[in-house]
């Protein structure tokens, strides 16, 4: 059997995933399915760090949009990834999985403080990890929360569960004949203009040299396949040579 080629990982999963075909809030068969996909790779003892995000239940852009001032508007979001946050808890832990929420705001009768000498001492212990509260501070995406966790918790990539195949140059859902990258640098995400994570995260990954893998999470089995070295979906990193390797790696 085929041994994981990465030990610990940050997942990134967006709220939008979460609502399923529904248009708001969160739909218990996807809860399930994500359970199942992140509790495929733990059993193969990967440590498992997860940032969700809250756009299922409030968007801060949609918040500014209806006359709430930003910060606020970014606020109530953090608590969207909260209530995100306890319900995949849930739903690992039925399953049996032992997990610690970790929150950026502190609300001790919820969630632990997020301290990263604990949250990685958790990892070590076999538990999943889930950041909640972005980073608890306004004018930060959870794209940025998630690379910030990722190099705190020193893991060896960023995955970013999404639902198309990859990376694309246009959306493939609306537009066809969009473009495919495999394999991209830093460099080519931020001069395309590639939508794959925030220009913070993206920087923050490259000045980390932290690799990035875009996959399709709806797929059943995709997170495994990440994580046995499958090359599933596109590779970002720091350089072409940087990329044949980890492409080579995970092949």
């Amino acid at each position: 059997m085929k041994k994981p080629v990465y030990n610990r990982v940050l997942l990134k999963l967006s709220g939008e995933s979460l609502m399923g075909d529904a248009g708001y809030g969160i739909d218990p068969k996807k809860l399930v399915e994500y359970a199942e996909e992140i509790e495929s790779i733990h059993k193969l003892g990967v440590q498992v760090g997860v940032v969700i995000g809250g756009g299922n239940i409030y968007r801060g852009i949609d918040a500014t949009a209806a006359g709430i001032k930003k910060v606020s508007g970014d606020y109530m979001g953090m608590l969207a990834t909260v209530i995100n946050g306890v319900a995949l808890q849930n739903a690992l832990e039925v399953r049996g999985i032992f997990t610690r929420l970790m929150s950026a705001i502190t609300m001790e009768q919820i969630a632990e403080p997020y301290i990263r000498r604990r949250a990685v001492r958790h990892l070590e212990k076999n538990r999943v990890v889930i950041f909640a509260a972005g980073t608890g501070n306004p004018y930060f995406t959870t794209d940025t929360a998630a690379v910030l966790r990722g190099v705190e918790i020193e893991a060896e990539v960023i995955l970013k569960a999404t639902r198309v195949d990859g990376i694309y140059d246009a959306d493939p859902e609306r537009i066809k004949d969009a473009n495919y990258f495999p394999v991209l640098t830093y460099r080519d995400v931020l001069e395309k203009n590639l939508r794959v994570m925030d220009m913070t995260a993206i920087t923050l990954c490259q000045e980390n040299a932290l690799p990035i893998v875009v996959f399709n999470v709806n797929v059943s089995g995709n997170l495994q396949r990440v994580i046995l070295g499958e090359h599933v979906g596109s590779i970002v990193t720091m350089d072409k040579v940087a990329n044949a390797a980890e492409t080579a790696r995970v092949q």
